[in-house]
């Protein structure tokens, strides 16, 4: 599922991370990373606020729909 429907306050597994490379690449450097596991903390209008490696991000609405993660 899209990270944007994804449940709040549950560990989550990244499935896929499509977009472009350049965001895939920043992505990447953030630890966003097929395999990875986040907690998404805040859902908004204009994106995702998430937990990863002990680091809160804040994930554009748009580079947010190229995030696919399972429970």
């Amino acid at each position: 599922m899209p990270i944007l429907i994804a449940p709040i306050n549950q560990e989550l597994t990244v499935k896929r991370v499509s977009g472009n490379d350049k965001e895939r690449k920043h992505l990447e450097s953030l630890g966003i990373v097929p395999g990875r596991t986040i907690t998404i903390l805040k859902a908004t209008n204009n994106g995702v606020i998430v937990l990863i490696n002990d680091m809160r991000l804040a994930i554009d609405r748009n580079v947010a729909m190229s995030i696919v993660v399972a429970a």
